[in-house]
């Protein structure tokens, strides 16, 4: 069985389990065509953190969640992985091509932009661009008192797949399908992480042995000597005193990740294994930066 979370949307993730060939899709086999005209539902396991229990409690239970970028993890969910059950981790990546659209009436003029959390999330930028104001409603909100809310002048951003009958495209709806596609991940209950004698990207979190200036410096020793480079780095406070580091890296192999936190193990160096995602040059990339340094 395969779930996600309230507040995603079903249309992507949905796809985002028959890209991935995910199993429990109903209607999927192996080696068939995706399609969104598929009649695919992911179960709603409600909140992030009833989903993250429910996988944990539940065998042959996953979820389809949205990843942020394989190289640089969305940091709410990483906060969400480490506090929630030592056995969840994901364990396979897709990336999905968007599929939000900006509808309205014909005679639209105006008036509310009605759009729902993963929508805002993934087009805020383009609305903002466009000199759009969105009203937010609940993912779980039907199209029909979206479109009532909306009224006759506004306009809705909804999942290609969802437009009600009525409605058309509005002029710079094109500007949301040219977007980046949106990664997803398969966020599974194991006892240890997967086996993988290709290139993956893992997620690992850990502490230092002691919160002191200059206490993560051995341990970036340990992952330098492991030739590993980090794509990823950012520091939390914990409530139990050192700073929890979370990374991200590419791992040519299962056995260096099992040196690598080996090596932690031994210099009493707390950590978890977040993710190990199956790929190399995981394409489209993070989005890159113009840096201007100072002095330059």
């Amino acid at each position: 069985m395969l779930g996600r979370t309230e507040s995603e949307s079903s249309a992507h993730a949905a796809l985002a389990a028959r890209l991935g060939e995910w199993s429990g899709v109903a209607g999927h086999s192996a080696g068939s065509v995706p399609s969104l005209a598929d009649d695919v539902e992911l179960l709603d396991l409600g909140t992030a953190t009833d989903t993250l229990a429910t996988v944990a409690s539940i065998a042959d239970l996953a979820a389809v969640v949205h990843l942020g970028h394989p190289e640089q993890p969305a940091t709410r969910l990483e906060e969400s992985l480490l506090a929630g059950d030592p056995s969840l981790i994901l364990t396979a990546a897709v990336a999905v091509p968007q599929q939000w659209v900006w509808v309205g009436r014909p005679d639209a003029t105006g008036g509310a932009v009605v759009i729902d959390e993963p929508g805002l999330r993934d087009c805020r930028d383009v609305l903002r661009t466009m000199g759009v104001s969105p009203r937010l409603v609940p993912t779980r909100t039907p199209v029909e008192e979206r479109v009532a809310i909306a009224g006759p002048a506004g306009s809705l951003v909804v999942e290609r797949d969802r437009v009600p009958a009525g409605l058309v495209e509005l002029p710079g709806s094109e500007h949301l399908a040219g977007r980046r596609p949106v990664w997803y991940g398969l966020l599974e209950s194991r006892p240890d992480w997967p086996r993988f004698d290709r290139p993956a990207q893992v997620w690992l979190a850990f502490g230092p042995y002691d919160d002191h200036r200059g206490s993560l410096q051995p341990t970036l020793a340990v992952i330098a000597d492991a030739g590993i480079d980090l794509q990823h780095l950012r520091s939390h406070p914990s409530d139990l005193g050192p700073h929890v580091f979370f990374t991200s890296f590419s791992c040519p192999r299962v056995e260096v990740l099992d040196a690598l936190v080996a090596e932690l193990d031994a210099r009493g160096i707390a950590h978890r294994t977040l993710a190990v995602l199956p790929g190399h040059d995981l394409v489209p990339g993070p989005q890159a930066l113009s840096p201007r340094w100072a002095g330059a």
